[in-house]
């Protein structure tokens, strides 16, 4: 018995592996840049809020352009594609790392974020066509575990080699890794990877759906609410505490190793729980640990109240994954490419919101914010789940 579940993930297929590998460089990419406020702001000169929209505007763009790039490679190869993503995200992350001042590295990073709109929703629109039916929710969690895996190693790592030795280095392992990533994508991804085109009718269909619509407002919804802290994490963290690089970086990695314990437990059980309630779960779980942060007043307090945050943050991700390939399998690269359009607009809302709320009320309201949000996403949740149920999506033939 115990040797059939060890021997379990290994009937997923391997390259799954290259392509999760690939969501770890992506999510390090996206989440890097909260734990470096601090020295960026520093070492160019500029506030906080200005660092922050490194954040937003990013975050903006990449909301405008998942949508459009999905709609433009319906005809590409998804080696090719991924592939070409990755080293796309290591040059202008390498020029990133040279940028001379504040504006040059804000455009070098919103032109690498591009990478991010095209890597992940083509990722999980073509995992249909690479594990059969009965994994595909499990490969889909799994794919996405990369961000789980980001947030554990990644995110800590760049905010401790920030820290510790200057932005430019976590930028410049960044870039690094991206090359490895193309490497390892290039070697196991089979050509003529091509999953069929969506036809305009499919975009309106996708777009008109009450259910598919009102799911995606979760994901916008969810991710503003994090975001408003989430963003100035580093300046919250060090100005309410007093904290050094070392142990900002040890509260990411607990956050993170929550992350990933939370995100491994919904991939093992998500088929046999349903999708719409490990959604719940993870919103719930979410909105605890911002409510607990707006309470804490020690920074041992601040690192345990964060875990629960922690343990829903990329289970809520897979989740919502899983459920809008769910609601309707035929138009997932179109809803996928909008969950990850809807993400960022809620990261750069949130972003936005986060810095309005530091000049004219302070960082302290931050937390509270962000956990009413996450309350109206839980209750948006289950409304999502009764609609899903009074207007299921037809089957497009």
């Amino acid at each position: 018995m115990h040797a059939e579940q060890a021997a379990e993930p290994q009937r997923l297929p391997r390259v799954l592996w290259a392509m999760m590998f690939g969501n770890v460089v992506i999510g390090m990419g996206v989440m890097v840049v909260a734990g470096l406020l601090n020295d960026i702001h520093t070492a160019l000169d500029v506030s906080v809020t200005t660092a922050g929209q490194l954040i937003s505007v990013s975050a903006f763009v990449v909301c405008l352009g998942a949508p459009v790039i999905a709609a433009s490679v319906g005809r590409w190869d998804r080696r090719q594609l991924l592939v070409g993503s990755m080293v796309w995200y290591a040059v202008f992350h390498a020029l990133a790392a040279l940028a001379p001042g504040f504006y040059s590295l804000l455009g070098w990073r919103v032109l690498a974020m591009m990478a991010a709109a095209a890597y992940t929703p083509q990722a999980a629109a073509c995992i249909g066509m690479l594990a059969p039916l009965a994994q595909r929710g499990r490969a889909i969690t799994f794919v996405f575990l990369g961000w789980s895996v980001a947030s554990v190693l990644g995110s800590p790592l760049g905010a401790w080699i920030g820290g510790t030795f200057g932005w430019r280095w976590s930028m410049g392992l960044l870039s690094v890794l991206s090359v490895v990533s193309a490497v390892w994508l290039a070697a196991r991804l089979p050509r003529g990877l091509v999953p069929p085109a969506l036809s305009a009718a499919a975009w309106r269909q996708t777009l008109s759906s009450p259910a598919l619509m009102l799911t995606l407002s979760i994901t916008v919804m969810s991710a503003a609410g994090q975001f408003v802290l989430f963003s100035y994490m580093a300046p919250y963290v060090f100005q309410r505490f007093d904290t050094t690089p070392t142990q900002f970086s040890l509260m990411l990695l607990a956050y993170g190793g929550c992350g990933f314990v939370g995100n491994a437990l919904l991939s093992r059980r998500i088929d046999h729980i349903g999708a719409e309630r490990a959604m719940g779960m993870a919103l719930s779980s979410i909105a605890i640990g911002m409510a607990l942060v707006s309470q804490t007043h020690t920074f041992g307090w601040m690192v345990a109240a964060i875990l629960p945050w922690g343990l829903g943050v990329f289970a809520s991700n897979s989740a919502q994954q899983a459920r809008l390939v769910g609601i309707a399998p035929t138009l997932a690269s179109a809803s996928v490419a909008l969950n990850t359009s809807a993400m960022y607009l809620g990261q750069a809302i949130g972003a936005t919101l986060g810095g309005w709320l530091i000049l004219h009320q302070g960082l302290a309201v931050l937390p509270g914010v962000g956990s009413l949000g996450l309350l109206m996403a839980l209750a948006m949740s289950l409304w999502a789940s009764r609609m899903a149920r009074q207007h299921p999506v037809k089957t497009l033939h």
